[in-house]
């Protein structure tokens, strides 16, 4: 392959493209592999406990698809596995294992994939790249990506509940990948503060930002937190703004908790105003 918009990824190198991109891709992949041989880690495992887990799942009631969906899996791993499959990678054994044995999901409806795409481009914004997102939330890399890109129309209603309660959390503790941070501004994608309660609705539009103004000295808010809610809204980390603003990490982190806060209790504000004007217009 020759042309410059493709994706490059090693499989594509592997096929024979040369491009610089996919060179770089392939390089990186084997610097990685060769770094986690070095440490003694392995990307692969023996299947037989995740065979076990399988078994289980099925004696609980469950169906290969409904294993496969939990664990966001390909349908035909899950087959492989249970014909006798010896040796399978860490991401797959660590996605079915993270399929609790109980009773199988009733909600197996698709959902608008909208907030669950944003979600996940709003936690690469701000440093976690999928393959750190990926055991957090239990789901393959490869569903990850594909809704990351936006590839998908909808998603699992399970897929969206896991990825909108672990946003949640993580928004609060921005990633360490700087990596992903310039990924995701070369691509458009907004980080948690362009969202407030719309983040599900496709016609909502994220809150743009003007290129930051450090504000003259005599008007600046004491505790600069309008300064650092605009420098997040812009994708930059806890670290980043520390240097942009010349202030302790630690401070910058508290006080940017605290606007999250703020912009939280905001937005449930307006949520219970609107069930309120909701009620008043059905009475």
């Amino acid at each position: 392959m020759t042309t410059a918009d493709h994706t490059p990824s090693r499989g594509c190198y592997q096929r024979g493209c040369r491009t610089e991109a996919c060179s770089n891709e392939n390089y990186r992949y084997m610097s990685r592999l060769r770094l986690e041989h070095h440490r003694g880690q392995r990307r692969r495992t023996d299947a037989t406990q995740t065979r076990h887990h399988i078994e289980r799942l099925l004696a609980a009631g469950w169906t290969q698809a409904q294993i496969a969906r939990a664990a966001g899996l390909a349908h035909h791993l899950i087959s492989d596995v249970r014909r006798g499959k010896q040796i399978i990678s860490n991401n797959t054994a660590y996605a079915v294992l993270s399929v609790p044995i109980g009773t199988p999901p009733a909600d197996t409806r698709d959902v608008n994939a909208t907030g669950t795409m944003r979600r996940l481009r709003a936690l690469v914004a701000i440093g976690w790249p999928i393959d750190q997102l990926a055991p957090q939330l239990g789901i393959f890399p490869t569903a990850l990506g594909n809704i990351t890109r936006g590839e998908l129309a909808n998603v699992r209603a399970t897929t969206a509940d896991t990825v909108a309660l672990h946003y949640q959390h993580l928004i609060r503790r921005p990633g360490p990948s700087n990596r992903s941070r310039i990924l995701a501004r070369k691509k458009g994608w907004h980080g948690p503060a362009a969202w407030d309660d719309n983040i599900d609705d496709p016609n909502a539009q994220p809150e743009e930002c003007a290129p930051f103004e450090a504000a003259p000295k005599y008007e600046r808010d004491p505790d600069r937190k309008r300064e650092i809610e605009h420098l997040y809204l812009l994708g930059e980390s806890p670290e980043q703004i520390a240097k942009r603003l010349g202030g302790n990490e630690k401070y910058i982190g508290d006080q940017l908790g605290a606007v999250l806060r703020e912009r939280a209790a905001r937005a449930e504000a307006a949520r219970q105003a609107a069930k309120q004007r909701q009620l008043g217009v059905a009475a």
